[in-house]
């Protein structure tokens, strides 16, 4: 006894001087470099041209961020790596020449498509159980080149500046050390980004565990730019409705679910197209001018936000009616990106968008090669004279002696009404956040939109991952969480057992 109790003390000790050590360490923090060596200024927000303009091509950090993570996994996706894809065909309704000279809706015009579904974090075979947001990315072949419309099943993300992309993905996946998942991390990161919670809140609501993707919605989640063929500019958001329903399962269902199957949205989507079941979304839009973009009392060029109140307008009709014959060629050679962008449709300064534009590209790029646009998946259906030269995989159209423009040898002009509008910018480059975040009302809203059923899942779910997580970190999202809807903080606390009254006194000094 007297030995135990003498290592007992000198563990203790050792324990002590660890702690100490940590401690040490902690407060003589390292310096954040980029890979050259040179200190990072800020890591947290993107470089903007003045509080509302885009992303500047000069933020290296930025740049560099992203170029590493998405080159962090061979060949498997980052993200997305689970998914389903099917072809389909997309028919323009209204006549709404008057917001944008897309010709992709024209009145009555069909469109073919291809649509790939997705999980977000796990991997290629990870469980189609899992709780997690959902990909709905669009392929649209137009007259006019394909237009890519990537989105999720969620209306809001969960961070609203690329600079966190590659952190919010790293926070999600496996521990890098265990390579097991550990949700301490996810809630570690979440604590330190409150405009999180709105996403947080549909992904431990049932929504984050869908029954069917032909029983599931799509968001483009960003706002985009309309332009008409006078130059006129209007920002908009679409939102795909399923004629088939909204379906998801709550938690005994999904244990329920992966006893017998775990790809089970796979082989419905699958069996329903071969059965003649054919899935149809109808398009929705929502349009704001740019003079009403200030009436808001939160940004809405934050992809963290929704726009409530803003009417939805239907515009077309989806239906898809065939599975792929390849799973390889077709689903997983897909490569989708935002900045596939046709004339009359254009970026919004949407920070986390402007990222998005390179990001997706150059994970595309560096996933299928610089010539992945050639695939049969990939390749327009409208002419494609690009110039560019040689590379991997190269079987394009690239003959002749002339591979620069301008010149007088070969005559490949530009189209002037397919140039960019004009967007008037104001004020200094700046590192800094929006200047109206908002970032719990809107979650609040969300909460008391759930039935009794839905908010007891909810809570339950999320509740117990609370448990499991750091006592600082708990107390700070649930003083979040209190913030948005005090029955929701309140139930979160009992289940997760933190303390509410300190919830309430931290919620009380939260501002929004």
């Amino acid at each position: 006894m007297l030995k135990n109790n003498h290592y007992y003390k000198s563990a203790k000790s050792i324990t002590a001087l660890g702690l100490s050590c940590i401690l040490i360490q902690t407060a003589f923090a390292e310096t954040l470099t980029l890979d050259n060596g040179a200190p990072v200024g800020d890591n947290q927000n993107s470089q903007t041209a003045g509080p509302n303009g885009p992303t500047l091509l000069q933020d290296i950090q930025l740049l560099q961020k992203l170029q590493r993570f998405t080159r962090e996994k061979v060949p498997e996706r980052v993200v997305h790596a689970r998914g389903t894809g099917a072809y389909g065909e997309f028919t323009a309704l209204e006549d709404i020449s008057y917001l944008t000279k897309a010709a992709v809706f024209n009145k009555g015009k069909t469109t073919p498509t291809f649509v790939r579904f997705s999980s977000v974090v796990g991997g290629t075979h990870s469980p189609e159980t899992s709780r997690d947001p959902h990909g709905f990315a669009t392929k649209f072949y137009t007259t006019d080149g394909n237009w890519d419309l990537v989105g999720l099943n969620f209306p809001v993300f969960f961070i609203r500046d690329a600079m966190k992309f590659p952190d919010l993905v790293h926070a999600a996946k496996v521990d890098p050390s265990t390579n097991l998942p550990n949700d301490a991390r996810r809630m570690d990161f979440f604590s330190h980004i409150p405009e999180s919670i709105q996403a947080v809140t549909l992904l431990y609501s049932n929504n984050g565990t869908p029954a069917s993707y032909r029983k599931m919605d799509g968001h483009g989640l960003h706002a985009y730019k309309f332009v008409n063929a006078k130059g006129e500019t209007h920002y908009v958001k679409f939102h795909w409705k399923s004629l088939q329903g909204i379906q998801n399962l709550d938690p005994k269902e999904v244990e329920q679910v992966q006893g017998k199957d775990y790809n089970h949205l796979t082989r419905d989507l699958i069996t329903e197209i071969n059965k003649g079941n054919f899935p149809k979304w109808d398009l929705y839009i929502q349009v704001l001018k740019p003079s009403q973009l200030a009436q808001f009392d939160f940004d809405p060029l934050d992809a963290t936000k929704a726009w409530p109140n803003v009417p939805e307008r239907k515009v077309g009709t989806m239906t898809l009616n065939r599975n792929p014959a390849n799973v390889f060629q077709e689903t997983e050679q897909a490569a989708l990106s935002p900045s596939n962008l046709v004339p009359g449709i254009e970026p919004s300064e949407d920070r986390l968008l402007q990222g998005r534009l390179f990001a997706y590209a150059d994970t595309q790029m560096y996933r299928v090669g610089v010539n992945g646009f050639q695939l049969p998946i990939n390749r327009p259906h409208s002419a494609v004279n690009n110039l560019n030269q040689d590379g991997a995989m190269n079987f394009g159209k690239t003959s002749g002696s002339v591979n620069y423009q301008p010149s007088r040898l070969k005559n490949l002009a530009d189209q002037p009404s397919a140039r960019l509008v004009s967007t008037p910018l104001y004020g200094s480059t700046q590192q800094a956040k929006i200047q109206r975040e908002q970032n719990f009302k809107q979650t609040g809203e969300l909460y008391r939109s759930f039935s009794a059923k839905e908010k007891t899942d909810l809570v339950n779910s999320l509740g117990g991952e609370l448990a499991e997580t750091d006592m600082k970190s708990k107390m700070i999202l649930l003083s979040y969480f209190y913030k948005a809807d005090a029955d929701y903080g309140t139930r979160l606390s009992k289940i997760a057992q933190g303390d509410l009254k300190q919830v309430k006194e931290m919620a009380d000094k939260l501002a929004d």
